[in-house]
């Protein structure tokens, strides 16, 4: 994820104006709060949280099928 430093907020102005922030979101994809000036929390639309988690899954089946391929002939011979 790419973070634009437009897109830093403290959590102080998050508290006081959460709709500021949300409209944030909604123009720029994501926002960034902070908190002690320390990135703290990431706020972002939940579709693009839904993607994140397909994305995510996709590339664990390509990892276990690369390792089943590479691996075949012993789980071939534990088969038996």
């Amino acid at each position: 994820m790419n973070i634009n430093i437009n897109n830093l907020v403290s959590i102080s102005e998050a508290n006081q104006n959460f709709s500021k922030i949300a409209r944030m979101v909604d123009e720029n994809g994501a926002a960034v709060i902070l908190k002690n000036n320390k990135p703290r929390y990431v706020l972002i639309e939940y579709s693009q949280l839904e993607k994140e988690e397909i994305i995510d899954d996709i590339e664990v089946e390509d990892i276990a099928k690369n390792i089943l391929s590479r691996h075949m002939k012993a789980f071939e011979e534990l088969a038996k």
